[in-house]
């Protein structure tokens, strides 16, 4: 290396040390702000609130608003949640309970939204994740809601409807299915294991490469990977976190049929968020028996200049061909026109839940 590279090289060297520093000093000054913001709520008797989904929602929009790049908005978005993340343990550590064990997509989801520093309680059924966090054994949950490839999770929207737990965010996860395995070659593969969503999202790939290996169904991709490490001869369909906890070599990545496959996930609290600007809310309702019921009972929503983003309908389960209609709008529940089109909602519908209103995810 010669003398004049070094020369340049040290100056640089020299300015990234001093950034390096002022970063620690700013974020141990932040941190202290942090801790004297859970000193002020505990002072008003607000410490039960220690995370604000809307505000953290309002931080992230803000710096991605401001951010003059080189480093993508996504990079800045990881950076501050870890660090909203680091600074909320310093009053608790958040109690986040999802669909283990750990190395699913569901462990990447809670990880993605509340950052490295939550404690991460892994639950062997979607119910018992509502159960961990009704019972206040965990602060909040995230569940799967639906996947752009399989639609809707049965399971999650069942129970959205007996719970009290409030949605107060949302996450949504690109979805990268690799094929994980001990063997080194595909033609020692005779047997997949991995979720029925992911089989059936990696299916074409399945006939084209391993036609004659059995697909075996089970709870999660993580328990796919763990009984891929276990047994010789098996392979499992499973994301980066299971390859990496399981010591699972990747025979093929990216294996999903559809590129853009990506699942949502709802964060459930016992809390309802606040609005942050740009949020949605989710309501179940049911309409009387007859014609026409289902427009009578969507006119309000038209009427008030409130945008529709899902429906989805689902057997009730109190009656035989009955059903129930699970729908996100634009905007928090708070907002003007979506308070008139659910006053109005109200005397229109047989049944009505508001499920909450939240924040759209920030990527």
């Amino acid at each position: 290396m010669s003398d004049d590279l070094q020369k340049a090289l040290a100056g640089v060297r020299a300015d990234i040390d001093r950034i390096d520093g002022d970063i620690l000093r700013l974020l141990n000054e932040r941190a202290r702000c942090a801790q004297r913001v859970g000193e002020i709520k505990a002072e008003f008797g607000d410490a039960g609130f220690i995370y604000r989904p809307e505000r953290e929602a309002q931080v992230l929009r803000r710096l991605q608003d401001s951010n003059p790049g080189p480093l993508p908005n996504e990079n800045i978005t990881f950076f501050f949640r870890e660090v909203m993340s680091a600074c909320l343990s310093l009053e608790q550590p958040l109690g986040i309970a999802f669909l283990g064990p750990l190395g699913t997509f569901s462990e990447s989801a809670a990880t993605k939204h509340f950052g490295h520093a939550a404690r991460l309680l892994p639950q062997s059924s979607i119910d018992d994740v509502f159960r961990e966090v009704e019972s206040g054994h965990a602060h909040y949950a995230v569940v799967p809601v639906e996947n752009s490839t399989e639609g809707a999770v049965g399971r999650t929207m069942d129970l959205l409807l007996g719970t009290q737990l409030k949605i107060c965010g949302e996450v949504v996860l690109r979805i990268h299915q690799n094929l994980l395995s001990k063997e080194t070659e595909l033609g020692a593969i005779s047997r997949v294991y991995s979720h029925a969503q992911s089989l059936a999202q990696c299916h074409e790939w399945l006939n084209r490469m391993l036609p004659q290996a059995q697909r075996i169904s089970v709870g999660s991709n993580a328990q796919a990977a763990q009984k891929a490490a276990e047994e010789a001869g098996s392979a499992a369909i499973a994301g980066e976190a299971a390859a990496t906890r399981y010591a699972l070599a990747k025979l093929a990545e990216n294996i999903e049929d559809e590129p853009n496959n990506t699942t949502r996930f709802l964060v459930l609290g016992r809390y309802d968020a606040g609005p942050s600007g740009r949020d949605k809310t989710s309501l179940i309702m049911s309409a009387p028996n007859r014609a026409g019921a289902l427009h009578a009972l969507l006119a309000p929503l038209s009427a008030a200049g409130v945008s529709m983003c899902r429906l989805e309908s689902r057997p009730a389960r109190n009656a035989l061909w009955e059903y129930v209609y699970y729908v996100d709008v634009e905007g928090h529940r708070d907002e003007p026109a979506v308070k008139a089109a659910l006053v109005e909602l109200a005397g229109n519908a047989a049944y009505l839940k508001i499920l909450g209103s939240y924040p759209v995810a920030v990527f």
